[in-house]
């Protein structure tokens, strides 16, 4: 989702509300463990860049017995529908409705990783940067938990999982912004940390101001890995489109597709000082969420993916006119025996 000039992020931010109808560690990406399920063949006899690693535990699959999928509704106006049942939902695997069995709309603890670039190229967006997690964190259910990670020339893991946000914010005291952007192993990095998380919602928050120039994984890796991780990822895309640089212009669609194969989004601005309202609008859209949950009509632990699509129905007593926006993960992976 584009957002264009701090107009439209105020208008999210005022209009997000309601819309009612009734201790420091350091990792290396060696350390990590996820096998992303494609590989880069390797051609001309040049060697890799990287070597997947084909050690450790498998990716994260769905257990077919039960699918959670969170799901957050949006009309025209960026503005969320509350107070919905589960009668105002259809949910399809494939093309056969399933029955909705469970059905939550509270606003259970999330498990959040933040990844920050500070790249040299964010040398003037960084105190900004700071205030815009500093909202999120702040934000928080006091149950949440968050880890940080940064990013330049690599990844790295500068606060561990904490339910203190001073341990979190501190940390970015000590961000020097330099490099280059290594924004794909970062996700990598995170995806891998949500291993640990205690809580069964997950997200990842990324704050960019372009795209990827220095990443050992590639695009199609990283969607593999986010597919197969249930996990959801929001993006935050600070672009200069004054003479962009090519990474840059990639940068848009490289958070787009990766955050909405998920169930999350992205936004994308021009000025620093609109950081904080899109944090508060990720935010937002973290506290209000429904949660869906159904046992497949036809399970199958066969390693594939599964396709699902979740229908909006318009409840009569919705009365405002104009679409609705459905952002939930489009489908699994389920387990293979």
């Amino acid at each position: 989702m584009r957002v264009n000039r701090r107009l439209a992020l105020l208008l999210v931010f005022f209009a997000l509300n309601v819309l009612p109808i009734s201790s420091q560690s350091t990792t290396s990406l060696d350390d990590i463990h996820i096998q992303p399920r494609v590989m880069q063949p390797v051609t001309d006899g040049m060697a890799a860049p990287f070597a997947l690693p084909d050690v450790g535990p498998r990716p994260m699959k769905v257990n077919v017995s039960l699918v959670l999928v969170p799901v957050t509704i949006m009309d025209g106006m960026n503005r969320l529908v509350q107070g919905l049942d589960r009668n105002s939902f259809q949910v399809l695997e494939g093309k056969t409705e399933q029955q909705i069995r469970y059905f939550s709309n509270e606003d259970a603890p999330v498990s959040i990783g933040i990844i920050l670039d500070i790249s040299g190229s964010m040398k003037s967006k960084l105190d900004r940067a700071r205030d815009a997690v500093a909202k999120l964190i702040g934000d928080a259910n006091p149950e949440d938990e968050f880890f940080m990670i940064t990013f330049s020339d690599k990844p790295e893991m500068i606060s561990d999982f904490t339910q203190h946000v001073e341990d979190v914010q501190s940390k970015l005291l000590y961000a020097v912004p330099k490099g280059r952007t290594a924004l794909l192993d970062a996700i990598y990095m995170g995806i891998a940390k949500m291993r640990q998380a205690k809580h069964q919602r997950k997200a990842l928050l990324i704050i960019s101001d372009g795209g990827d120039n220095h990443s050992r994984y590639t695009e199609k890796e990283i969607v593999s890995v986010v597919k197969e991780a249930d996990v959801m990822i929001y993006g935050i895309g600070i672009y200069n489109h004054y003479f962009p640089t090519q990474e840059e212009i990639l940068g848009p669609e490289l958070l787009r597709t990766i955050s909405e194969v998920t169930g999350g989004t992205s936004f994308s601005i021009d000025d620093p000082n609109d950081l904080v309202d899109a944090a508060k609008s990720v935010s937002v859209m973290l506290r209000n969420q429904y949660l869906l949950g159904y046992r497949p009509a036809a399970a199958k632990k066969d390693g594939k993916w599964h396709k699902i699509k979740i229908v909006f129905r318009r409840p009569k007593k919705l009365k405002l006119p104009g679409t609705f926006h459905v952002y939930a993960r489009s489908g699994y992976y389920a387990a293979a025996e």
